[in-house]
Parts: structure tokens; sequence; C-alpha cells
């Protein structure tokens, strides 16, 4: 891991926005006597994200002093997760996925972009919109290449869509987050192959489509249900079998079922009604069907009338 160290230039004093205080209250009050400390990586985060999503020493000392917490052990929390930014950033503060996926995919494309529209990695560009990282894996492998702008995912790009990202961002005009391209989540870049009867062809409009603002199709639920009930078939298994029959007449005596390998069988019932354990019977070849001259058995008394 490399060393990361605080800023060289660092505000006189931090203090939490009102709104963001009573977060911050709100926030410690779930946490036990004595286990204020649980909540210091959320504070930190809520005090990065109002200082322009960089975290100084005066933020990291007004949380340990909230806590109850010495500050060196605050300041190793903050210098160990690289989720905290220790210097200034851009605005729009630019997170590059540089790994395997998305480096096959054409990152070194969004990277040139990067080095030529805002500079070099950890320097924020002259009119403070800009600054960018390449990191490790983000998870959103299956549309690379993509990056992290603030909180949000932007997948699927290209040096000419992402130019256009960039510029739409510095003029503050809304963008799309996620796929650039316009395809669903992670749906294949041509358009669904499977599932068509309940997202559609385009993924959109089918009743199992759900928009952005988190609505679905009125019937959806319904249609859901009405499937999983026509699904439902009657257990087909000798257990099964066994089970049901039991459940309609209880009293009725049944016959007991043997395992043989992985299949299930019926044992008939013996006459004198106790019950035969398949498992229980000789195997071929054992020693009670070996010859006379192995197994030597007893001779009958001789019937006294016929002897002479």
């Amino acid at each position: 891991m490399s060393v990361r160290r605080l800023a060289d230039e660092q505000p006189a004093s931090f203090e939490f926005n009102a709104d963001n205080l009573r977060w911050a209250q709100a926030q410690i009050a779930k946490y036990p006597e004595g286990r204020q400390a649980s909540a210091v990586i959320p504070l930190l985060w809520q005090a990065q994200k109002q200082h322009d999503y960089w975290l100084p020493r005066p933020a990291i000392e007004k949380v340990a002093d909230m806590l109850g917490m010495p500050y060196i052990r605050v300041l190793e929390i903050a210098t160990f997760y690289t989720m905290f930014n220790l210097a200034p950033v851009g605005r729009h503060f630019i997170q590059m996925c540089g790994t395997t996926p998305c480096m096959l995919r054409g990152s070194d494309d969004i990277k040139a972009v990067l080095k030529r529209r805002v500079g070099a990695e950890r320097e924020v560009s002259a009119d403070g919109h800009f600054s960018w990282l390449e990191v490790e894996c983000l998870g959103a492998c299956c549309n690379a290449p993509m990056v992290q702008i603030n909180d949000d995912y932007y997948e699927d790009l290209t040096a000419e869509n992402f130019e256009k990202l960039l510029d739409d961002l510095a003029a503050g005009r809304p963008v799309r987050k996620g796929s650039q391209t316009g395809r669903v989540t992670s749906e294949p870049a041509g358009g669904l192959t499977s599932l068509t009867s309940l997202y559609g062809v385009d993924g959109r409009s089918g009743p199992g489509y759900v928009t952005a603002g988190g609505e679905s199709a009125p019937d959806y639920a319904a249609a859901a249900g009405e499937k999983a009930h026509q699904d439902q078939a009657p257990a087909t298994s000798s257990a099964g079998r066994l089970a049901q029959e039991v459940a309609e007449s209880p009293g009725k005596p049944r016959e007991p079922v043997a395992e043989s390998g992985r299949a299930r069988t019926e044992v008939p019932v013996a006459d004198h009604g106790q019950r035969q354990d398949a498992r229980a019977q000789p195997l071929v070849g054992g020693p009670q069907q070996g010859t006379p001259a192995d197994h030597p058995t007893k001779s009958a008394p001789a019937d006294p009338s016929k002897t002479s």
C-alpha cells in the first residue's frame, strides 16, 4: 500500500453544518454507551462529503472529539482506508478502474482522455472541476471500461462518450448514470437473449421491468403469483406419495419404504405382519450361499419305522 499523508495546506477549523450535525448525532445514538467509536467511519465519510470530498486534519480531530477517541486512533483509520482523500480533489473526483477486464475493454483510451483533459493523477484541473486516480477493480466488469465519479458509476465507456460526459459535468448539464450506451444493468450488449417474456426484447417493455423511479407494471405481482401457482406440481417421489397417503388416511397401514442405492423401492409386508427390510436380505455369494462342504448341516434323525 502506498504511503498516505495529510495535505501540507490545511484549513484552520472544521465544523459540521446543521444538517450533518443532526445526522452525525443520530449515527452516534445507534451505539450503546462506551461503543460510540463504532461510528467513526460514517462520520469521517460525512465530513469528507461536506468538505468537497477530501478530509482535512481539523475534520479528523473534530470526529475524534465527538466520539471521545484519541486523535491518533482516528488518524490511523483515515490514513489506512483509501476511500478517504487526504488532499484536495476536483468537484468531480474520478476513479478510473485499470484492472484487467477494463484494460482489455479499452481503459487505456479513458486514461488518455483524463491525462489530456485533466492532467496527471492526483492533480486538480485548472478550473477545479476534475481530478482523477487509477484504482483497482470497482466490480462492474460486465460493463467495462468504467469509472466512478464521486458516488456514481459510469459504464460502457468509449473515448467519445467519456469526452461528452466530462463536457456535460463541467457545464452542469444532467448526465446519465450507469451505462453510457443505454443497455440495462448487465444484459448482453446486443439486447436480451433470455427472459424476454418477462422483460421484453429491449429489456424495458415487459411486465418485469422496473423503471428508474422504482415503478413496475401493475400486473407484475399478479402475473408472478399466477405463474408460481401454475408451476406447483404434486409430489411424485415415493416418499412424497407415502406422506400424501398417510395424510389422507392416517389409520390405514402402509408398506415400508427401503432404500437401495439412490433408488427407493416399495417392500411388501410379510404375511405374518412383520416388516421385511430389503437391506437384511443375504448378499449374492455371501457365506449363507456357500457349498455344503463349507457349511455342514445337522442331519435329521432317522425314521425308526424304516430301520432294520
